[in-house]
């Protein structure tokens, strides 16, 4: 839950590295969420308003952690549109936000697990 609410205090901080443990954990956290919500926004009836708002609500902090991940890897967070190609966009960021980032400084800032090369 730390690396959940970690993001959400990083709202809409762009700069800076990810881990893939913080990009991952809240991904999951989000994601589990979303399913409660809509269960309940269809309990309610309200479907998907409920869902809707929280997403809303969530979706710089969740743009903000992808572009973190991607500056990890010591790419640009422009990289992030990537997954707007038909097809292999998707697959090709997942890829990406599932590969391990540079271990040492890069323009982006220093290593979040604190490794020094």
């Amino acid at each position: 839950m730390k690396h959940y609410t970690d993001v959400l205090k990083k709202y809409a901080d762009f700069s800076g590295r990810a881990r893939r443990q913080e990009y991952w954990m809240f991904t999951l956290i989000q994601s589990l969420i979303v399913i409660a919500l809509v269960i309940l926004d269809f309990v309610l009836g309200t479907l998907p308003i409920i869902t809707l708002v929280y997403t809303l609500g969530t979706l710089v902090p969740s743009l903000a952690v992808v572009i973190r991940r991607l500056h990890d890897l010591g790419k640009s967070g422009w990289w992030y549109f990537i997954s707007f190609v038909p097809f292999v966009g998707g697959i090709w960021l997942l890829v990406l936000t599932a590969t391990a980032g540079q271990q040492a400084p890069n323009e982006y800032g220093p290593d979040p697990k604190g490794y020094h090369a």
